[in-house]
């Protein structure tokens, strides 16, 4: 599953790679990557791949979920797929509270003690999902842990995960991608050191030619 996930996303650029011409982040740091998993929504193919693998990592890691919450913005149109699939309930949590009416943060129906399983589309230093499961965890839910399409697998995530005892599985990850990428002539194969490089630290820039 790993690399026909990888295979998707390479095919319709959701994963992008330029090694060669790096991609500046909003922090300055320079990338040899670019994702955006929202692509997926207008590849059917691809789309199906992906909800359906979500439903089987769910079905297989956390058997006992009930409600499955998307992350605001990015999970919300996975969480919903998935959980159609599984006719399970569904609902997303927002970045911050409304302002107006009820005020809510978590918006769907949740009760206290329900198991739950969070989807989001991507995890990289892992801040924004651990906010989300505390936000669940708050309002009396137990987050049994979290599914995403993919993961960086970066030290500082995988580290923030364990110390707030979040799982993640993801159905593909950083390493799987280049080195798909590196099979099917996307980048060249003397590409992936430079890219894990990246990977294992992105401030040291000393991987850009």
């Amino acid at each position: 599953m790993q690399k026909l996930i990888a295979k998707d996303l390479l095919k319709i650029k959701a994963v992008f790679f330029s090694p060669d011409e790096p991609f500046t982040w909003a922090s300055g740091i320079k990338s040899p990557v670019y994702c955006d998993n929202r692509l997926t929504l207008t590849a059917p193919e691809v789309r199906t791949d992906v909800e359906t693998g979500l439903a089987k990592l769910i079905k297989e890691n956390y058997p006992d979920a009930e409600v499955l919450m998307g992350t605001s913005t990015a999970g919300i149109a996975h969480a919903a797929i998935t959980a159609h699939i599984m006719n399970l309930p569904m609902g997303y949590v927002r970045s911050g509270a409304k302002d107006h009416g009820r005020q809510n943060q978590i918006e769907g129906r949740l009760e206290k003690g329900q198991k739950v399983v969070v989807v989001e589309d991507l995890i990289s230093t892992g801040g924004s999902v651990i906010e989300v499961v505390n936000v669940l965890r708050e309002a009396g839910a137990e987050v049994l842990g979290v599914v995403s399409i993919f993961t960086y697998g970066m030290q500082k995530g995988l580290d923030r995960l364990k110390e707030n005892n979040v799982k993640n599985i993801s159905l593909t990850n950083f390493d799987v991608i280049a080195e798909v990428a590196a099979e099917e002539g996307y980048i060249k194969p003397e590409d992936i050191e430079r890219l894990i490089k990246f990977r294992n630290n992105p401030s040291d820039e000393s991987w850009i030619k």
